[in-house]
């Protein structure tokens, strides 16, 4: 998942995981043991970053079998599956503002990876904290209303009335944003009422967007989300990349 949550991005998005729908469920997986060990429950009813997690295991249609086998794998006595969450920041061409997110077993083997990506596609992996200031931690929410038959004004105030911030239809993206700590309950309401969704994730949104003009530069951008998003060890590329 990257960059905003347009509506065109949500669809390449879904694409991609069309495409490496493997790999994507290797990756949440990967998430829920993580969520499973450090909030020592299985039942996310009682584990609120494992509830998080699964909201976006089914946002991209992770079978619930799947989710299910994943809990039991993490809970089990003989699991030795132990993975570091790290971070790394830095800029891609242009100036674009990047945030990797990784779940790794070997932060000696990630930590090159990642540098490698930058460097071989004009960017330059900074220090912790270089462009995290520019982006905000909030819960997206997006609803397909691409048949239109949801009423906005009614997803609008259910959102609401669930605890949402702040509600935007963006074509037929309707996109619900609220804060971290309320998006589980928010979650849990809008399905209460019959809403599936195509996103639904803590994301680090970006406070403003930079425009590549040049078609290099363009390239290259998307060569790094590229190389970045392949690497098995890295969770979100998060950036601040206006391609619209």
């Amino acid at each position: 998942m990257s960059g905003h949550s347009k509506w065109h991005n949500i669809q390449k998005t879904k694409g991609a995981a069309d495409a490496k729908r493997s790999a994507a469920f290797t990756k949440i997986a990967r998430e829920i043991i993580v969520a499973v060990k450090e909030g020592g429950s299985g039942d996310p009813n009682n584990n609120s970053r494992l509830a998080t997690v699964i909201a976006k295991a089914k946002a991209v249609n992770m079978p619930n079998d799947n989710i299910k086998r994943t809990i039991d794998k993490a809970l089990g006595a003989g699991n030795t599956d132990s993975y570091e969450a790290v971070a790394y920041e830095g800029y891609g061409p242009g100036g674009v503002a990047v945030i990797v997110e990784a779940l790794t077993d070997n932060r000696q083997r990630t930590a090159p990876e990642v540098r490698h990506a930058f460097d071989k596609c004009n960017g330059n992996l900074g220090a912790i904290g270089c462009v995290s200031w520019s982006f905000d931690k909030k819960g997206v929410i997006v609803i397909d209303n691409e048949d239109g038959e949801l009423d906005e004004e009614t997803v609008m105030m259910d959102a609401l009335d669930a605890g949402a911030a702040d509600f935007e239809a963006d074509g037929p993206a309707l996109e619900i944003t609220c804060d971290p700590d309320a998006f589980n309950d928010v979650v849990k309401a809008l399905e209460e009422k019959g809403y599936s969704f195509v996103n639904a994730e803590v994301e680090m949104v970006p406070q403003n967007y930079i425009t590549l003009s040049g078609e290099g530069d363009v390239k290259n951008m998307q060569k790094l989300i590229d190389m970045l998003e392949d690497n098995d060890d890295v969770q979100n590329v998060w950036h601040n990349w206006d391609n619209d």
